[in-house]
């Protein structure tokens, strides 16, 4: 593995660290854990709170050309879907982002989250299925949800209910590990022997 290479993070509140220390963050834990099992990746952080979709579109390919990513981690689409945009569109702008990571090289990580309840069960169901289909059609690595585990239990989630706490950054991180070491581990093969 060369020196160089990057697993490029394009998210969302949950992965900039909201309302918690940075150094507390899932992704500053990946970077740690990536150390301790001899990956020699950096981990770049592209994820703004409140970010949609659409924004993490527009911001991708200056982030491609900058960092020439072997992994791409999509996590995004949460605020799209809490401000009920049409599922239409975040397929689309999803679609866009895995399509653009792809044809730079990256393999491809897609981060499934889930709105709460109260958007009513066809707009929650048909979200929720954007990330298995598309990583189905793409032929990506999936974490079917992100905040299994985290979402209904106790003291992992922050006063809001959408936010989960600093205590809950490793299972969050334990919850992507498996897709993501699989894309580590598939970049490997793509690359030509020494």
């Amino acid at each position: 593995m060369h020196a160089g290479s990057r697993v490029l993070v394009l998210g969302d509140s949950l992965s900039a660290g909201y309302n918690i220390e940075v150094a507390q963050g899932w992704v500053q834990l990946l970077q740690q854990r990536l150390n301790e099992q001899g990956y020699g990746h950096s981990v770049v952080n592209a994820s703004m709170s409140g970010e949609t979709t659409g924004g993490g579109l527009n911001r991708l390919p200056r982030a491609l050309q900058l960092h020439s990513p072997q992994v791409v981690i999509v996590e995004l689409g949460g605020n799209d879907g809490m401000r009920a945009l049409p599922l239409s569109v975040i397929r689309s702008n999803l679609e866009k982002i895995v399509d653009l990571s792809i044809e730079a090289g990256a393999q491809v990580v897609l981060v499934g989250i889930r709105i709460p309840p109260n958007y009513g069960q066809e707009y929650g169901d048909g979200f929720y299925r954007i990330y298995a289909e598309l990583a189905q059609s793409r032929g990506l690595f999936l974490v079917p949800f992100a905040l299994e585990d985290i979402a209904l239990s106790e003291g992992m989630m922050q006063s809001d209910g959408i936010h989960p706490t600093a205590s809950a950054q490793t299972r969050l991180l334990d919850n992507i590990w498996p897709a993501l070491k699989m894309a580590l581990d598939a970049g490997k093969d793509h690359k030509t022997p020494q």
